[in-house]
C-alpha cells in the first residue's frame, strides 16, 4: 500500500463519521440526559424517518408533569417509533425477558425501562412506574400485553395503564400504529423497510373517571384499527 493511502483513507473515514455526526445531530430532540444517549436518540428518529418512511401526528405531552404513552403493539419496532415522535422521555416497561437480553440490557437500563416479571412479582415494576410517574416522567407501555395484530383474535387490554392514571391522575395519551412491514416479529421488524403511521389518538383525562371507564377508552381507541 502506498504511503499517503492509508493516512488518506484514515482522514476520510474521520470527515465521512464528523459529518454522519452533525447529520445526526441535526435530528436529535428529546434530552435523555447524556450526550451519548442524545446521540442516539437523533440516530432513532433518523432511522424511523427515513429507513422507514414515518409518518406521525403531533404528541403532544405536558411539557413537565407525569404522563402515560399508550399504544397498540405490532412489533419490535413500535417503541423507536413512539421514542421517535415523542419531545421527552419514555420509560418503556418491558417484560423482563426481554429487558435481560445480551447485548441490549445496558440501553433498556441507560433509557429508565422498567422491567415486568410477568411470572414473578409485577407488582414492583407497578410501584416503579408510580414512583416515576411521582418524579413527574412519563412512563409508556403496551397494553395489549405482546404483540397483537389487527386480525388477531380480540384479546382484552391489562389494566396497568388505567390503574397508574387514576392513582397518579396521569392524563393517558393513546397512539394508533401502522404500516409496520415486519408486524408481528421483533427484530425483522426493524430491518424490513415500510410506511410506519402513528396516529396520535384523543388524550384521556382521568379526572372524575373509575378505572372501569379508562379502560373502556383505551379498548374503543386502540382496538380501533
Amino acid at each position: 500500500m502506498s504511503g499517503w493511502l492509508l493516512p488518506a483513507l484514515l482522514l476520510l473515514a474521520v470527515l465521512l463519521a464528523w459529518r454522519a455526526a452533525k447529520v445526526v445531530q441535526r435530528y436529535h430532540r428529546t434530552d435523555y440526559g447524556s450526550r451519548w444517549l442524545n446521540w442516539l436518540e437523533g440516530l432513532n428518529r433518523l432511522f424511523c424517518l427515513k429507513f422507514h418512511r414515518l409518518e406521525h401526528d403531533a404528541l403532544e405531552l405536558p411539557a413537565t408533569g407525569p404522563a402515560v404513552v399508550v399504544s397498540n403493539h405490532l412489533s419490535g419496532l413500535d417503541a423507536l417509533l413512539l421514542i421517535a415522535i415523542s419531545n421527552r422521555p419514555l420509560r418503556f416497561m418491558i417484560a423482563r425477558e426481554h429487558y435481560n437480553w445480551p447485548g441490549f440490557n445496558w440501553l433498556f437500563r441507560a433509557i429508565g425501562c422498567i422491567p415486568v416479571d410477568r411470572k414473578g412479582r409485577p407488582e414492583k415494576a407497578m410501584r416503579d412506574a408510580i414512583a416515576a410517574l411521582g418524579r413527574g416522567e412519563v412512563v409508556a407501555l403496551f397494553p395489549h400485553g405482546k404483540i397483537h395484530l389487527p386480525d388477531d383474535q380480540p384479546r382484552p387490554l391489562k389494566g396497568g395503564a388505567a390503574r397508574l392514571a387514576a392513582y397518579t391522575k396521569s392524563s393517558i395519551h393513546p397512539a394508533l400504529i401502522e404500516g409496520v412491514a415486519g408486524a408481528g416479529h421483533i427484530l425483522p421488524a426493524l430491518v424490513m423497510r415500510g410506511h410506519a403511521r402513528v396516529h396520535v389518538l384523543p388524550v384521556i383525562d382521568p379526572a372524575g373517571k373509575s378505572h372501569a371507564e379508562l379502560m373502556q377508552r383505551m379498548e374503543e381507541l386502540l382496538n380501533s384499527s
